[in-house]
């Protein structure tokens, strides 16, 4: 359970830079992650000595180590779990049960066909990270001792003198499963509306519906099919680093969608409306998800010095910080748009969503750069996402679309200024 020190490449910098990075790059950033949640696992059982589960916890740790031996890639695999780390960031920030420890391990041992048991604090259900959710009586103790064998479909665990069948392909009485879209071979992802560190905001939503459910999984792999014909480096890179999709509560009628540092990996929607817009979803959220994960190796902007900033893309003003998100996730929109312009069914759409984000973006690396706030990496970092928009604005669009695009830029900037009283 040891972590490894992580630098970016220079290669793979260059090409993040430039607003895309790959695979390979992506990767990287995925290896630095799994990295951070073995240091925050490993500080948390350090700092459990002294707490009342400080004995369950070393077990616990123990049985994950001596996984570990057999089964060093499905280690990696749960250890990179979003939720996990949530929780393991949380739990260290002194927010959360150490004890839930036992629990990462009884799902580890339930991935990978091991007959485990431990002790784990229970409170009328367990969690598995990764795997789904046990409804447990609530005549259990504080601390169960829960023994997992391995069975045909998963696991079975007891509890209590009760035997609970954990299906990891569907519900059972007392289990609900996490279930898994497969997109493609080798390729698939987790809807998480269980786990109660899935998402940091209060926004989460509750339990799909089959039907729900289904619609999800349908615009998923029209989405995937977008990517995997139109945008193919994109698609790599979701590969390589969306694992998790987590409902939130829509905001408005349009298709809202979020991403947090805390749970890389994972990206937060409401129910989608269409195979592209869901595409373009991932596609955006993706680039916010890159720039958390380079910026926990990489140092990008100073401290914040309390300035706030206009974006083209936002009501109020932002700090320097944000403002180097949204340049950076607009220009992935302006690029997924750029992929369009032919299309003959999001042809006109495309072309006005193009000539907008790529001018908004470019915008705002003018002022990143003027700004004095970034780091020499940070420069760097900007000048290059600077250069491929630069390269993008000489690109032909209709007259018509590139009017309509700079009249939704000064109405935006316009409301802006009606709004905030510094420009």
């Amino acid at each position: 359970m040891s972590p490894s020190p992580h630098r970016i490449s220079v290669t793979s910098f260059a090409g993040l830079a430039a607003g895309e990075g790959g695979a390979q790059a992506v990767a990287e950033l995925c290896a630095a992650q799994e990295s951070k949640h073995r240091l925050l696992v490993r500080l948390l059982v350090a700092e459990a000595g002294a707490h009342r589960h400080g004995a369950l916890v070393a077990r616990a740790y123990e049985a994950l180590s001596q996984m570990e031996a057999d089964a060093p890639e499905e280690v990696g695999r749960l250890l990179r779990h979003p939720a996990l780390g949530s929780w393991a960031l949380s739990t260290c920030q002194g927010h959360a049960e150490p004890g839930r420890l036992a629990a990462v391990a009884l799902a580890l041992a339930v991935r990978t066909r091991t007959a485990c048991r431990l002790e784990v604090p229970v409170g009328g259900s367990l969690m598995l990270p990764s795997i789904g959710l046990l409804s447990l009586p609530g005549d259990l103790p504080e601390v169960a001792e829960v023994t997992v064998e391995p069975a045909a479909g998963g696991a079975e665990l007891r509890v209590g003198g009760r035997t609970y069948l954990v299906d990891v392909s569907g519900d059972r009485p007392g289990w609900q499963v996490l279930h898994r879209v497969s997109v493609a071979p080798g390729v698939s992802m987790t809807i998480d509306d269980l786990d109660p560190y899935r998402w940091p905001g209060d926004d989460a939503d509750g339990r799909l519906t089959g039907e729900r459910r289904r619609r999800w999984a349908s615009c998923l792999h029209e989405a995937w099919e977008i990517l995997r014909s139109r945008h193919r480096t994109v698609a790599g890179e979701v590969a390589a680093a969306v694992s998790v999709l987590t409902p939130v509560v829509a905001r408005s009628a349009e298709q809202y969608s979020a991403s947090a540092r805390v749970t890389f990996g994972t990206i937060a929607l409401s129910d989608p409306i269409d195979g592209i817009g869901m595409a373009l979803t991932l596609a955006h959220e993706l680039q916010h998800a890159k720039l958390d994960a380079l910026s926990a190796v990489v140092e990008l902007t100073l401290p914040d010095d309390g300035r706030r900033f206009y974006a083209p893309w936002r009501p109020d003003p932002r700090p320097l910080f944000s403002l180097l998100h949204g340049a950076y996730a607009h220009a992935g929109v302006a690029g997924f748009w750029r992929r369009h312009i032919q299309d003959a069914e999001h042809g006109p759409r495309a072309q006005v969503e193009f000539a907008r984000w790529r001018e908004a973006a470019h915008q705002a690396t003018g002022t990143l750069l003027d700004s004095g706030g970034l780091t020499e990496p940070g420069t760097q970092f900007v000048a290059t996402l600077r250069d491929t928009l630069g390269r993008w604005r000489a690109e032909p669009v209709t007259p018509d679309a590139a009017a309509q695009a700079r009249l939704q830029s000064e109405h935006h900037r316009e409301a802006w200024v009606r709004t905030n009283t510094q420009v």
